[in-house]
């Protein structure tokens, strides 16, 4: 987002503010950044909004554009900004908290708010601009804090570029993953189990296992081993990786067993060391590539819960390289060249790559994370990709690497990412013994090249808006007997599909033909096999495509080929 667009959606979000004062009268103000795709802001209000009250906030901020008014910056001492917010809680809660003495403000008329900006010069340059949606919102994201209304919206600098957006919010909406995956159920997250655990249904699991599949055999192909470890382990485990001291608000509590406290995992990465120093390991055993489906489990506060892409428990296609700091450059060029590959074979052949450097909060030395930075970088160069460099995104014990996958409306998804760990070798005493015939400390890569089956089912439906590549379809052909005379015949194709490879099913109800064939096209299956009297007396097929292309007259086996030959190439 550029400085100008920003500056204009964070003034959009201070006029909506004075809109809503204006209806409500009585109002508390949480905050109103400008995001990616437009803005919001927080208010406790008298009443809970409806949408009929944006259609109102929205009237009075169009009067507000068009009194011209310009927005004015000026700065108070602490005290001053306090009485002048002295009616509002959270200003004066965000006051207290500023290091500086002197506090920025910014009015447009009548209108003050806390804010250093940056603003327009005045409110008519807010031509182009909507109102979206009405959220709850815990006040800074703390569940123990009041829960406030949050309106989103947007604004562009014209309204040809604001329709375009509206229209792909649109196209956006369609898409949607939880709408999708209920419509053709694949998935469901139930009340009764708990938020933020996904149910696969036998669609969806059939997706879920043809990624599967395809993920073990080209991990198989590239020399890595499928390993499986336990869901839970002793709490000193985790006190030993440092997870504990950077990762426990995002771990459940420990369970007591046999006197001993266990918490359920978050990563897999502890129980891949575990395994490693099992034994003595060789340099000439190295490097080691150790990859697992493996389940973790994460807490996420209820607001931040979405469908299969944010939830509580899922299943990282992960792996762990053991290697020496030799063999490290090429092993990480490897992981990413393998995960792009991924991508592209699913279909994403745009991404966002960044080099995600060291955060704040870090174990081990700046010497040894320049150390691991420099090689992530030097790999990325020697794969000559374009990447970004994103300051303080790496994770505590080490940096990564971060592709970000671009979907069919150019949307981006976090999906594979490899990160260098000299600090958990360290931490657990990982060694291998060198030619010398001593010790020596190990390297480790934590990688994945999908990212997680929930966050890659959910952007794969939307990716395809859930008509699925043919060979990932849980269904691939549907047999419609045009009578009930005909339902022999189709289960006798159906048959042959089914020995060739082919998921088929017989839509045997006592429904009129086009009803099936619209019911199949509902359900997105790629291919709709009519059969009736010149079918069966010919053994063929009239084959309609879900894009709506008809192919009369077309024998079985000459359909199979057809089919097979799509299946195969993935296309």
């Amino acid at each position: 987002m550029s400085e100008k667009l920003e500056a204009l959606r964070h003034s959009a979000s201070h006029i909506m503010a004075e809109a809503v004062l204006s209806v409500f009268g009585d109002v508390k103000f949480g905050i109103g950044p400008s995001i990616e795709d437009g803005f919001y802001y927080d208010f406790q209000l008298p009443r809970t909004l409806t949408p009929d009250d944006l259609v109102a906030i929205e009237a009075k901020m169009t009067e507000i554009v068009a009194s011209k008014t310009p927005f004015t910056q000026e700065d108070l001492s602490k005290d001053e900004a306090k009485k002048l917010f002295a009616d509002q809680p959270y200003k004066l809660e965000l006051i207290a908290e500023l290091p500086d003495e002197s506090v920025s403000i910014y009015r447009q008329g009548d209108f003050v708010d806390l804010c250093k900006g940056p603003h327009v010069e005045s409110t008519a340059q807010i031509r182009a601009f909507k109102l979206l949606t009405i959220a709850g919102a815990y006040w800074r994201g703390n569940e123990k804090k009041p829960m406030l209304q949050r309106i989103y919206g947007t604004a562009f600098d014209n309204r040809k570029a604001l329709k375009k957006h509206l229209a792909r919010l649109e196209e956006a909406a369609k898409r949607d993953h939880r709408r999708i995956g209920k419509d053709l159920d694949l998935f469901s997250i139930q009340d009764d189990g708990g938020a933020g655990l996904a149910h696969w249904h036998p669609k969806g699991g059939m997706v879920r296992m043809l990624i599967e599949d395809f993920w073990r055999a080209e991990h198989i192909k590239r020399g890595y081993d499928i390993v499986y470890t336990p869901h839970i382990a002793k709490i000193d485990l985790w006190k030993t990786s440092g997870h504990l001291d950077f990762y426990k608000d995002s771990m459940y509590s420990p369970m007591d067993i046999d006197g001993q406290d266990y918490m359920i995992k978050p990563m897999n990465c502890p129980a891949h060391i575990l395994m490693y120093k099992n034994r003595l390991r060789s340099y000439r055993e190295l490097p080691l590539r150790w990859a697992e489906l493996g389940t973790v489990y994460r807490y996420e506060r209820s607001g931040a819960l979405h469908g299969m892409t944010r939830v509580r428990g899922f299943t990282q296609d992960d792996a762990h390289i053991f290697c020496t700091p030799d063999q490290l450059e090429s092993e990480v060029a490897d992981v990413v060249e393998f995960a792009l590959f991924m991508l592209n074979s699913f279909g994403f052949v745009e991404y966002e790559i960044y080099l995600s450097t060291r955060p704040d909060k870090y174990v081990g030395s700046i010497e040894v994370w320049d150390m691991a930075t420099e090689t992530l970088e030097k790999a990325l160069k020697k794969l000559n990709v374009d990447y970004t460099v994103d300051p303080g995104e790496g994770v505590f014990y080490g940096p990564k690497i971060d592709i970000k996958l671009k979907d069919a409306l150019g949307r981006t998804w976090q999906g594979p990412t490899t990160q260098v760990d000299f600090n958990l070798p360290e931490r657990f005493d990982v060694n291998y013994i060198g030619q010398d015939s001593a010790e020596h400390r190990i390297v480790m890569v934590h990688r994945t090249v999908l990212g997680s089956m929930e966050r890659f089912m959910g952007c794969l439906i939307e990716h395809y808006a859930g008509a699925f590549p043919v060979w990932l379809a849980p269904l691939q052909a549907m047999l419609i007997p045009i009578a009930d005379r005909h339902i022999e015949y189709a289960q006798k194709v159906a048959a042959q599909l089914k020995s060739r490879g082919i998921r088929s099913d017989v839509d045997a109800r006592s429904e009129r033909m086009n009803l099936k064939i619209r019911d199949a096209q509902m359900q997105k299956v790629p291919y709709m096999l009519i059969v009736g009297d010149d079918e069966a007396e010919n053994d063929t097929v009239s084959v309609r495509t879900r894009e709506g292309q008809d192919i009369k007259g077309k024998s079985v086996a000459d359909f199979i080929d057809l089919a097979k030959e799509t299946i195969e190439s993935k296309t």
